[in-house]
């Protein structure tokens, strides 16, 4: 009788167990360490992007290093997996930045109609959250347009308020009420993880000594089609190629580094806010992409090549040029493109990515050292700056890749280097965006 009183104390034990520590049927751990809970997420694509695998590659000059320059010494490194733009950036991309910049400014400055904040109704203004900050409501903005296009109410109603958006005085041409564009300007904040890692150990140190708070015109600028040329009439370039519909799907130009990587963190912020509104993880920021990995995905997984399609002559067997540079002494067009051509113009390369050499050369993260080939590690390198305002200028310098429409075919090459000072614009700069593959290579099946 005392066995079957102690197997009945034993049970309730464990009963009374499975009440207190969750047991039972619908997750219960049991006392065991099993992971915090977290929802199975399936990887995917970025929109517009092409997944790079990682790989190992020879970074550096081949024998087609006609100059001697030894500026980028051969070195075996690998480059973990991420995902780039198919294509440089286009005009319309980057105008949908500016409109949200527009826009943004317009609403908190300008307009104050608290219907355009989140929380708010008909009949009741937006509540500020606990920090005291209210927030647009984009998907308001997106249904009733505060420019008046498609909603003429609100166009006539906002169009006295909006004046002061506009060019005033003597600044105006034929009265017409155009953007003064020098009030488009960026405010964001992004961590310096680098200057973290190696001020970790130093108290005196703050979080907020490690966080970069910038704030970045970032309307193009279109002047750069006459100041990068002498005596070259470029007028219609500077009225239209950024303005005008025809030229929406070309590669902007005339942004500076620092304007290129101000982009990347909006663009990283709009998709942060979509993800919020689902309950989905953050995917990695968006960044430029370094030097080393512009040059990998460049190559296409070939090994030893000159171009992204491989080589060693710049035209296919029909004599036709696969890429847009300068064919020869006053030859810009024989490659299809006086100037630059659309993003999607010539065959991709192996990895699915479009003028990678050509049509506009390409701003990378990564700082300019001569030999920084000689010092970086060989595995995901790079060598990255974080230029103060009153640096000499020789530390504002930035690793530019690929060549341009302008430029003749030695600067095509893959392992092709030059730079360009962080603040400079010019008409045949653009770039590109990167996002680091979070978990596990895409090849991996386990």
């Amino acid at each position: 009788m005392k066995k079957i009183y102690f197997l009945i104390a034993i049970s309730g034990t464990a009963l009374l167990s499975g009440c207190i520590f969750g047991g039972g049927k619908g997750g219960a751990d049991r006392g065991e360490v099993m992971g915090a809970p977290a929802k199975n997420v399936k990887a995917e694509v970025p929109y517009g992007m092409a997944y790079i695998p990682s790989g190992s590659f020879l970074m550096g000059q081949t024998d087609q290093d006609i100059t001697f320059a030894q500026i980028a010494q051969t070195k075996q490194v690998t480059i973990p997996a991420f995902f780039m733009d198919q294509t440089e950036i286009s005009n319309s991309q980057y105008r949908q930045f500016v409109n949200w910049v527009r826009d943004s400014i317009a609403i908190t400055s300008y307009l104050n109609d608290p219907k355009y904040y989140l929380g708010a109704t008909g009949k009741k203004p937006a509540t500020p959250n606990p920090t005291g900050k209210k927030y647009i409501n984009w998907q308001y903005v997106k249904r009733y347009p505060i420019w008046g296009a498609g909603n003429k109410k609100a166009g006539a109603a906002n169009a006295t308020k909006l004046q002061g958006m506009f060019y005033q005085g003597d600044d105006r041409v034929f009265d017409r009420n155009e953007l003064d564009v020098r009030l488009l300007k960026y405010n964001y904040a992004m961590p310096l993880l680098r200057e973290a890692a190696n001020y970790k150990n130093d108290k005196t140190k703050k979080r907020s000594d490690f966080i970069l708070r910038d704030t970045v015109p970032i309307y193009p600028d279109t002047l750069v089609w006459l100041s990068d040329f002498s005596y070259a009439a470029n007028e219609p370039m500077v009225e239209g190629y950024f303005s005008h519909p025809s030229f929406k799907d070309y590669p902007v130009v005339g942004v500076t580094w620092r304007q290129a990587r101000a982009f990347t963190v909006w663009r990283t912020r709009y998709n942060e806010s979509y993800k919020d509104s689902r309950r989905l993880p953050h995917r990695s920021p968006y960044v430029l992409p370094t030097e080393q990995e512009f040059e990998y995905a460049a190559r296409g997984g070939r090994i030893g090549t000159d171009y992204p399609w491989g080589g060693p002559y710049i035209k296919n067997a029909k004599g036709c040029l696969l890429a847009n540079f300068k064919p020869g002494r006053g030859n810009y067009s024989d490659d299809g493109g006086t100037y630059t051509v659309k993003v999607k113009s010539y065959f991709p390369n192996d990895f699915g990515l479009y003028n990678m050499a050509g049509n506009v050369a390409e701003w990378t993260q990564s700082a300019f050292d001569p030999s920084a080939s000689t010092f970086v590690n060989d595995l995901a390198p790079t060598f990255n700056y974080e230029a103060k305002k009153n640096d000499p200028e020789v530390m504002k310098r930035k690793v530019v890749r690929g060549g341009s429409w302008k430029d003749v075919g030695y600067f095509l090459q893959n392992s092709s280097r030059n730079y360009e000072y962080q603040d400079s614009a010019k008409s045949y700069i653009g770039f590109r965006c990167v996002t680091h593959f979070q978990g596990r290579d895409l090849r991996d099946k386990r």
